[in-house]
């Protein structure tokens, strides 16, 4: 099948990367924290069977421009938005992995739900830190956070040691090759250490609570988080978004490594959207 590849220019100067393949209701796919399109490369080969399937690199994120400004989730959300317009996209289901689900709550903010079909959102907390860390989902406890922040995302070495600790620890739920691994660490090492650490503090920072609850209840919204979260992430949406429907499944990265379960996760609740 034709894939098509495109660069966006969102503002004089920055282009996002964008590949395109497939036709039908649109799927517009946004990676994680310094990860790019290739990190859906099985999602992309199933639904473009189906679907106009879109996978966008955020701005310093893979192919797209690195920059040394807008690299929070306020311009990402104003970037998804002028993607969309470029390629003409109408009532899309955005789907949003890790900080990517950041992105689409901050377009949620800044554009509402009006033109979007349905919520995809995969293994992230509208809110990423919390003095209750008892019953609040959170990104994870505060110092383990804080050291990420002030230990390792000061420098390429530091980097490197957090993302293949991160990836062999929380991403997935068996030991990984070392060609995996490395896939990984190259993956976000296309990202410049300095640049990750400002998307870093920005999405522990970002507070979406209340556009998770609103557009949950005027969209249909399916929640996928790993089983390490599973009992207290379902409590925390069940409360905060009735609406919406839970699943869980693998680690952070269960796409990748349950692809076959994810894409009938996914399937089953296109199924359902109306």
């Amino acid at each position: 099948m034709n894939t098509k590849e495109s660069y966006i220019e969102v503002e004089p100067g920055i282009e996002l990367f964008v590949q395109e393949t497939g036709t039908g209701d649109p799927l517009v796919w946004i990676p994680g924290f310094t990860f790019t399109t290739e990190v859906f490369s099985e999602q992309v080969h199933h639904f473009s069977k189906t679907h106009r399937t879109i996978v966008v690199d955020p701005r310093s994120h893979g192919r797209s421009t690195m920059t040394v400004h807008g690299n929070d989730y306020v311009t990402h959300g104003t970037d998804l938005q002028k993607v969309l317009q470029e390629l003409n996209v109408e009532n899309p289901t955005l789907l949003g992995w890790s900080f990517g689900c950041l992105t689409i709550w901050e377009y949620i903010r800044q554009f509402g739900t009006d033109e979007i079909k349905s919520l995809i959102m995969i293994d992230m907390p509208p809110k990423s830190l919390s003095l209750n860390q008892e019953e609040d989902w959170v990104e994870g406890p505060l110092d383990d956070l804080a050291a990420a922040y002030t230990n390792f995302l000061r420098h390429p070495k530091g980097q490197r040691e957090f993302i293949s600790a991160y990836a062999a620890g929380v991403m997935v739920q068996r030991e990984l090759k070392k060609e995996e691994l490395t896939w990984m660490v190259e993956q976000s090492l296309k990202t410049p250490y300095y640049i990750a650490a400002n998307l870093f503090s920005s999405g522990l920072f970002s507070e979406y609570r209340e556009e998770a609850a609103q557009s949950s209840a005027s969209v249909p919204t399916l929640f996928i988080v790993a089983e390490h979260w599973g009992k207290t992430a379902t409590a925390y949406l069940n409360k905060m978004t009735p609406s919406a429907s839970v699943k869980t499944l693998g680690g952070h990265l269960m796409f990748w490594e349950h692809s076959e379960k994810f894409n009938r996760f996914v399937e089953e609740f296109l199924k359902k959207a109306p």
